[in-house]
């Protein structure tokens, strides 16, 4: 076995050192090109050496999803966060709120979709008010508002309220299926950032399936539009390689995560138990894939793997690639990063 592949043992997952750097290149280019903001989200990833890269490429901010990332974050560096969601747990409330106050330099965008969640915001306010970006969501979505009328509504309880600020508009297409529905949604959220009656608003949305479409759609919007992707920083072999937009646009994502893992017994004839489980890559979005030809993974177990082909022999290593980053790093608190002889460069650790 090459590097430390031979020194560790196994499973193991590497982060492969060029395509991590290549991939957050990509898309820190991709931002600048189309007069984007990328605000990366650090919930793929809650690693303080990735988040460093990151930020060192120019991203506007980190995004994460809940106050206990926004605190993890924060102990990262993180100057400007966005937590993409609703945050109503007092507890929570009331760290941001003292870190709000404790640093004047710190920029905390949160979402809101109810009356009701804005007062939770106004009860637990600061001296600081927390900036509200108004979530317009879609049918058969997530939260956010449901129509533009809403969103306004909403937007203008906001300004007459104590305790918050009005900073924008703020959305997710990742859980559309097509362009055109794509295009529909971005039409309403440019709807809705034309009505408010904000200086400077921020447009923010997030995904990593349809940002072609964002930079062509959103170019005219007078708004500062922020991209919130995450999945990104690694891509995969399975889910975002069928669906990345460098499908469809010049551009490359690489395959920065690769597990490897022992063949254990082969009870049967084409059969083979593989050392790798649930526990140690991700299953949600699709089963590892093997790097050689002529296997197939039909099974993932809590500590095995069942793969289907011939010419394995107990004892063999096999290496995969993974589906969907965003459930791949919080199996592992320390990952190697290697060269591509797979020799240790640095290490990655997570903080989840």
């Amino acid at each position: 076995m090459q590097g430390i592949l031979g020194r560790l043992g196994l499973p193991l997952m590497v982060v492969h050192q060029d395509a991590l750097r290549h991939n957050i290149d990509t898309m820190a280019a991709f931002a600048r090109g189309h007069g984007l903001e990328l605000a990366p989200h650090a919930k793929t990833h809650m690693s303080p050496e990735i988040a460093a890269l990151q930020l060192e490429a120019g991203a506007w901010g980190l995004s994460v999803a809940t106050h206990r990332q926004a605190r993890t974050v924060r102990g990262f560096g993180a100057r400007r966060i966005i937590i993409a969601n609703q945050i109503v747990d007092p507890v929570g409330l009331a760290w941001l709120a003292a870190e709000l106050d404790a640093d004047p330099g710190f920029d905390l965008l949160c979402f809101a979709d109810s009356r009701a969640g804005v007062d939770i915001l106004t009860r637990h306010a600061g001296g600081r008010p927390f900036r509200v970006l108004v979530e317009l969501g879609h049918e058969g979505g997530r939260g956010g508002c449901r129509s533009v009328d809403e969103v306004v509504g909403l937007a203008a309880y906001v300004q007459a309220a104590d305790g918050v600020e009005l900073a924008g508009v703020a959305g997710y297409e990742g859980s559309l299926t097509s362009a055109a529905e794509v295009r529909a949604y971005l039409g309403r959220l440019q709807d809705a950032v034309e009505h408010l009656r904000v200086r400077n608003p921020i447009l923010s949305v997030g995904g990593s399936q349809w940002f072609d479409v964002i930079g062509r759609e959103l170019a005219a919007t007078q708004a500062t539009i922020v991209l919130r992707s995450g999945a990104y920083v690694t891509h995969d072999d399975g889910y975002y390689r069928e669906r990345t937009p460098f499908t469809r646009i010049d551009g490359e994502l690489r395959p920065a995560l690769e597990v490897f893992a022992h063949v254990l017994s082969i009870p049967e004839p084409g059969m083979a138990v593989v050392g790798l489980g649930k526990r140690d890559a991700p299953y949600d979005e699709g089963l590892p894939i093997p790097r050689r030809p002529g296997l197939t993974v039909v099974k993932m177990q809590d500590q095995h793997t069942i793969v289907r082909g011939e010419g394995l022999a107990v004892g063999d290593v096999l290496a995969f690639g993974i589906s969907h980053p965003c459930t791949a790093f919080d199996k592992w608190r320390t990952l190697p990063v290697v060269d591509p002889g797979y020799e240790l460069v640095s290490t990655i650790t997570t903080h989840f």
